[in-house]
């Protein structure tokens, strides 16, 4: 593991017809909010606050783009985008079951840099570095150890594990943020997988599209299409996050011949209302984004001031099934504590089950008995 600052991680690439492209998101990351003597000058806080977030960016630092800073709504207490990126003094309150790796990703570590859980899939965290601190992150535990991105050594055991591990297809590069790396940097990543034959699909989590748009440049793009088949997993939490810019980005990509999936996380206060979700989901179909997963947010230390209760993830998808195109209906999954993994969750549209049929609900609450195809007597009887 290499540590690094961000400057010295980005290659001075030039690639023909992006040199501005690159500079504006160089110019991003160096501008970036890194403490709260930089957060005071743009934003209001008092003295005490002041002090208690000091002791809070000890434990979890603060990084936000300038980019991401300039979607707050400054004159807004509740502001969606604030309550992702901008530290709370509850990140030091103690929550029930609340740990640093609830999901037990380091049981699941096989080296450094290598988690492997499912049978068909690898996850390979490249780096702990993002463009954005999110506050409701699952792996806050990272930010405590210094700037680091994958040494080549660390990497050649990567690529020879899965080698020697034919039964994973399908490799996920995550973080951190993958697309904080220089593109000569991913290119000789992603070639290293794409040598390897049984490695069908490469997907990377970034939120880069979200907070750091200007990442996606034209010589990225290029590079990502030469090793399709590529998914982009990415992150929008809030409608006021798809904007002209966001939405650039995204059809870069999607041009590029990529799908660009988006995982948004439940989280209090923030998106929590099926109105909100609605209206996140709409809008990222209108830009060719696919709502993937509705994540419950997990019990990790730092977080819990922005968890919500199940009950609430499951009224947001009854409030959303039926009443907005299927497409825009995410898959609500809880994250199983200690890799158990993910487990989909759905309100009770089935209640109860007889012999030659079942009884179900539809989304606008009608109850109706369904008859399984081998009772022809029974086969156009259907509501109660």
């Amino acid at each position: 593991m290499e540590t690094q600052t961000e400057e010295s991680s980005i290659a001075n690439d030039k690639p023909p017809g992006c040199c501005q492209e690159l500079k504006a998101w160089r110019f991003e990351l160096r501008n970036s909010i890194k403490d709260i003597e930089d957060l005071v000058k743009i934003f209001p806080l008092d003295v005490e606050e002041i002090k208690c977030l000091s002791a809070v960016v000890k434990i979890y630092p603060i990084k936000i783009t300038p980019y991401y800073f300039s979607l707050i709504d400054k004159d807004n207490p509740d502001d969606p985008i604030a309550k992702q990126c901008i530290p709370s003094p509850k990140e030091k309150d103690l929550y029930f079951n609340a740990q640093d790796d609830p999901l037990g990703e380091e049981k699941d570590t096989i080296m450094p840099g290598l988690m492997h859980r499912y049978p068909d899939r690898a996850l390979v965290t490249l780096t702990n570095m993002c463009p954005v601190y999110c506050r409701h992150c699952t792996r806050k535990r990272e930010w405590q150890k210094g700037s680091w991105n994958r040494q080549d050594e660390e990497l050649d055991k990567i690529y020879k594990y899965i080698q020697d591990h034919r039964e994973i297809r399908d490799v996920i590069l995550s973080g951190g943020d993958p697309l904080i790396l220089s593109t000569g940097k991913l290119e000789n990543i992603l070639r290293n997988l794409r040598e390897i034959q049984h490695v069908e699909i490469i997907r990377i989590g970034t939120r880069c599209p979200v907070v750091l748009p200007q990442r996606i440049d034209e010589e990225l793009v290029f590079t990502l299409k030469k090793y399709r088949p590529i998914w982009i997993n990415t992150h929008f939490n809030h409608p006021n996050e798809i904007t002209p810019e966001s939405t650039q980005a995204c059809d870069r990509i999607l041009c590029a011949g990529i799908p660009v999936n988006n995982q948004t996380v439940l989280l209090r206060g923030i998106n929590d209302e099926v109105e909100t979700m609605t209206r996140l989901c709409q809008g990222l179909l209108k830009v060719g984004v696919r709502p993937y997963y509705l994540f419950h947010c997990d019990p990790v230390n730092g977080t819990g001031h922005l968890r919500t209760s199940i009950d609430k993830g499951l009224e947001i998808i009854k409030g959303m099934r039926g009443f907005t195109s299927g497409l825009a209906v995410p898959t609500y999954v809880v994250d199983g504590l200690d890799g158990q993994g993910k487990v989909p969750l759905q309100p009770d549209y089935l209640i109860s089950r007889e012999d030659n049929y079942c009884t179900l609900r539809g989304y606008r609450g009608e109850v109706f008995r369904y008859y399984y195809p081998e009772d022809k007597k029974h086969e156009n009887r259907y509501y109660l």
